[in-house]
């Protein structure tokens, strides 16, 4: 599995994702399960890969050594 989130990208998954999951435990009216969903963005930033970036061709990785699989 090669790594295909940059560091940039990360943090806004890192941030989007506490936030959605925050907004859930809360348990605020337009989000409340759904909210849920930001556990998605945040294994996905953990990992420094998404599923989804493969298909679609996109790498946010900065150079190719910083990307290189661990």
């Amino acid at each position: 599995m090669k790594k295909n989130i940059g560091t940039i990208d990360r943090v806004l998954r890192l941030v989007i994702g506490l936030v959605l999951i925050g907004l859930a435990v809360t348990d605020t009216q337009p989000v409340g399960v759904f909210g849920w969903i930001g556990v998605v963005p945040l294994l996905t930033a953990f990992i420094s890969f998404c599923p989804l970036y493969t298909l679609l061709g996109i790498n946010t990785c900065g150079s190719k050594k910083s990307c290189n699989a661990s």
